[in-house]
């Protein structure tokens, strides 16, 4: 599967996409997309979650950076 993103500002309501040419005479799923420019910087631009609340509620015994280690090495 390719992604084609194509940034566009219609003006008479009508969308012409470019297909590269290794797709013509393919038969294609074409799947579009209306999202605005505003939409996408909304959603980017949302506030991280504050974690302060949380802050002093584990109470961890033991050692730390040995059990980050553990968990990495499961992954080897």
């Amino acid at each position: 599967m390719e992604a084609l993103r194509q940034l566009i500002k219609p003006t008479n309501g009508l969308i012409t996409i470019a297909i590269p040419e290794e797709y013509a005479n393919k038969e294609l799923e074409v799947i579009i997309r209306l999202v605005t420019i505003d939409d996408i910087s909304a959603a980017t631009s949302k506030k991280n979650y504050d974690f302060s609340d949380l802050l002093g509620k584990l109470q961890w015994k033991g050692d730390a950076l040995k059990e980050q280690q553990q968990l990495r090495n499961e992954w080897r």
